[in-house]
């Protein structure tokens, strides 16, 4: 099989990483890539959203199935351009079409979704600049903190989650009217704020079959102690250790089945991965949000656990035959700890050499943001590169993930210490 997969980041490496394995590939092309999707793949410089350069690329390198990694093009439709064009519409994609991507697209369209089907997530209001002192009123009405979600995509960067009622009316206001996250926040979801621990459950689903896939917990904010500012994510250990088979009976019975089940009722096609990102509380699941591919830095400690074939699995779930498969999973626990700009998420350079990759072992190195440049790998991107590592329990996964991880060197490096602080 010729195979494809889109985007450039840590998820599109380890997914490349997986997929290289397959005896089943002959042809492997990651589009953009980066540094490390190189060393496994064929990478070619079309962006994610450049359809017209992706179909091209298709039919150039005869591809047999399509990957898509990130968000953007699969809430822009890419699934829905090929389904519409006559030369790609037999090749298969991974990822939902359009009206199903509003899941992650849209945090309005996802809670409609949960309310409709009974699905345990918080309680919400949705606002825009036209009911902005309805929005203050509703502010009014909740004990801190108070949690503001832009509507659209804002790069996991579009929820704030405040302490003082005087400072969420001021952000509010900002993000209907001063446009603080773009478009993204013409729409703002104001929701109680739940009180618990959050993890990640991974879902592969043929539009009516569905694998659970191990959970993972990553840790947002840039400082440790989870303080400072949301990134992408600073790194991620799988499994989630309280996520024993009773709490994951809830979440099979309450969320997966139902969201499945939803995902047909409401004739939305979804061929794919999706992440459910949970909070605990007490001892009950409930749905913070959906993204409708796999998340990053979790890629890469949940697809190194999977031990089946990742093609086997990807071509099951295009023939919508997901049930004829069963998932291998490795019980060692691994973690990834992410090394990132300095600055990152504010402002940070690129074009840092990167050395000591080649002196890792008996660990997985990702790159996330990074490029080649005359023979030498440097930095393009504020997540830079990730160290996946396993063992008998996250503690010892984390202690060889940190012991590699200062073998790796660039101008700025920055990487959080403490994960699994709060397990």
């Amino acid at each position: 099989m010729n195979i494809l997969v889109v985007g450039s980041g840590g998820r599109e490496h380890a997914i490349a990483h997986k997929v290289s394995q397959s005896p089943n590939v002959n042809k492997l092309v990651v589009a953009p890539g980066n540094a490390g999707t190189a060393e496994v793949a064929t990478n070619v410089e079309v962006g994610v959203n450049d359809f017209d350069g992706i179909k091209a690329l298709v039919l150039k390198e005869q591809i047999n199935l399509v990957v898509v990694g990130p968000e953007d093009p699969l809430v822009n439709g890419i699934h829905d351009f090929f389904l519409n064009d006559g030369q790609l519409k037999n090749v298969p994609v991974i990822g939902p079409q359009k009206a199903a991507a509003e899941l992650e697209g849209s945090k309005e369209f996802a809670k409609e979704f949960m309310m409709r089907h009974n699905i345990p997530t918080a309680a919400y209001q949705s606002f825009t600049s036209d009911n902005l002192e309805e929005g203050y009123a509703f502010l009014e009405t909740l004990k801190p903190p108070y949690v503001l979600k832009a509507d659209g995509l804002a790069a996991g960067k579009g929820v704030l989650i405040l302490q003082d009622l005087d400072v969420a009316k001021a952000e509010l206001k900002a993000m209907l009217l001063d446009s603080k996250f773009g478009q993204a926040s013409a729409t703002v979801v104001i929701e109680e704020f739940l009180d618990g621990i959050e993890l990640s459950c991974f879902v592969l689903t043929d539009g009516s079959n569905y694998k659970i896939l191990p959970t993972a917990k990553d840790y947002k904010r840039i400082g440790e102690g989870d303080t400072g500012l949301n990134t992408g994510g600073m790194g991620a250990i799988s499994p989630v250790p309280f996520a024993d088979s009773a709490f994951m009976g809830k979440i099979e019975e309450r969320i997966v089945k139902p969201t499945v089940e939803g995902l047909k009722k409401d004739n939305l096609p979804y061929v794919g991965f999706i992440f459910i990102g949970l909070i605990k509380v007490g001892d009950n699941p409930k749905v913070i949000e959906y993204n409708v591919r796999m998340g990053d830095p979790e890629t890469e400690v949940v697809i190194p656990r999977l031990q089946s074939d990742l093609v086997n699995v990807l071509v099951a779930m295009s023939k919508g035959k997901l049930n004829e498969i069963d998932l291998e999973i490795d019980e060692r626990a691994a973690t990834t700890v992410m090394a990132v700009s300095g600055g990152y998420p504010e402002a940070y350079e690129k074009g840092k050499e990167i050395t000591g990759v080649d002196t890792i072992e008996d660990s997985l190195v990702f790159h996330a943001g990074t490029k080649e440049n005359n023979g030498k790998v440097v930095t393009n991107g504020g997540r830079v590169i990730t160290v996946t590592s396993f063992g008998d329990n996250f503690k010892e996964a984390l202690q060889k993930s940190y012991q590699n991880i200062e073998k790796l060197h660039f101008e700025g490096i920055y990487y959080r210490k403490d994960l699994g602080f709060d397990l």
